[in-house]
């Protein structure tokens, strides 16, 4: 009876310690292991939980990739700025939704390519491996939380500009729309996601990511006759995502967007 109960002691404090925050109203802070060992450290994100979540209804999703410069195993400085506090702050006035924040590495990207040239990449056959435990994050949260299918959104700036172009590409059927901010893609894989809604956006004054960059994809998509959109600011650097992320219309035309 002893062993039995000693058994039953181990069990529940190792459920505890595999248990995630989940608490409603905050930044959740969380980490997804990496089986691997590729990635020692995982991968560490937070998750937003909306108020009053209801286990019975189904939330929208919101996927935020952060820039080179969050990049770190802190699990913090991806969601101090940078688009991070609008998403929940805009939004969560809109509509109660998930919000998930994935954070790269040190030295790590999410499509490791080159970020300077100006000339379009070929996508990598594999992804890198934050990307690729994304991908598994993105499979794992809709068997714990309640999430809609119809409304998954992705947004992500500069490095997670390049991220969220190829993780459309590499999960063409499961998102809604997309909010790609002074990033660059492989202009050859237009055609498997034509079919998405896009609003993208870039400083015509661009020197880190070139503004060529966003603008051959939109040529690209355009002709196939994707609904694209396209939104490039005059005299603007490579910082545009505090422009782009206080558009007018921008959070209302993204809530807008469900998958058929």
């Amino acid at each position: 009876m002893r062993k039995i109960g000693f058994v039953f002691v181990v069990f529940l404090l190792s459920a505890s310690a595999l248990a995630q925050d989940a608490t409603p109203g905050i930044w959740n802070k969380r980490v997804l292991t990496d089986g691997s060992g590729k990635l020692p450290a995982g991968l560490p994100y937070r998750l937003w939980v909306p108020e009053g979540y209801d286990a019975t209804k189904q939330y929208p999703l919101i996927v935020y990739l952060h820039g080179a410069g969050e990049r770190g195993v802190d699990n913090e400085k991806h969601i101090a700025k940078n688009g991070a506090p609008q998403l929940v702050n805009e939004l969560q006035r809109k509509q109660a939704c998930f919000v998930l924040a994935p954070q790269v590495p040190d030295g790590k990207r999410w499509v490791e390519v080159n970020w300077g040239e100006k000339e379009p990449h070929q996508m990598p056959a594999e992804p890198s491996d934050s990307m690729r435990l994304l991908l598994k994050l993105l499979d794992e949260l809709p068997k714990e939380f309640s999430l809609d299918p119809k409304r998954y959104y992705l947004t992500g700036i500069s490095m997670g500009g390049f991220g969220t172009w190829e993780l459309l590409v590499r999960r063409p059927q499961i998102f809604a729309a997309a909010i790609p901010i002074c990033g660059g893609a492989d202009n050859n894989t237009a055609p498997q996601i034509k079919h998405v809604p896009i609003w993208t956006f870039h400083g015509d004054a661009d020197t880190v990511v070139w503004p060529q960059r966003t603008r051959g994809m939109v040529a690209a998509l355009q002709a196939l006759g994707a609904p694209v959109k396209y939104t490039e600011y005059p005299g603007i650097g490579h910082n545009s995502w505090d422009k782009a992320y206080s558009e007018p219309g921008l959070f209302d035309w993204l809530l807008a967007q469900q998958k058929n």
